[in-house]
């Protein structure tokens, strides 16, 4: 099992960058599959990106591919998500989710485990 916890999330203007990190607690991280979601007021939640267990595979959104760069750091037991050229549509609570086995990376009823979010608001 493994409990998750996000930070890193604030207000930035257009064009900025923010880091979100996911610090998760428990002793198997590194066996879990990690993705980053987000959901805006009023809207289903959605896949922003994910990264496989090992950390060879990457996976994004066509909407933040080029601008956001998922990692992992299996040693501290720490996601991030570098997010740049940010634009107003980003602006949602970002959440981080984990589970030891995925078959559809993009969607979130595959992981079992979630972290309670951050909010990323991006001024115009």
């Amino acid at each position: 099992q493994v409990q998750l916890v996000e930070s890193g999330g604030g207000l930035v203007q257009a064009g900025g960058s923010l880091r979100l990190s996911c610090a998760a607690s428990g002793r198997t991280f590194s066996n879990y599959h990690m993705g980053w979601f987000r959901q805006a007021p009023g809207k289903e939640r959605e896949f922003v990106a994910a990264i496989s267990w090992i950390g060879g595979s990457t996976y994004y959104a066509n909407s933040v591919k080029g601008r956001f760069t998922i990692s992992r750091d299996n040693a501290k037991k720490t996601l991030y998500l570098q997010m740049n050229s940010l634009k107003s549509e980003d602006t949602a609570v970002y959440y981080c989710a984990a589970d030891p086995s995925i078959v559809v990376i993009a969607d979130h009823r595959e992981y079992d485990y979630w972290g309670q979010g951050t909010q990323v608001t991006v001024s115009s």
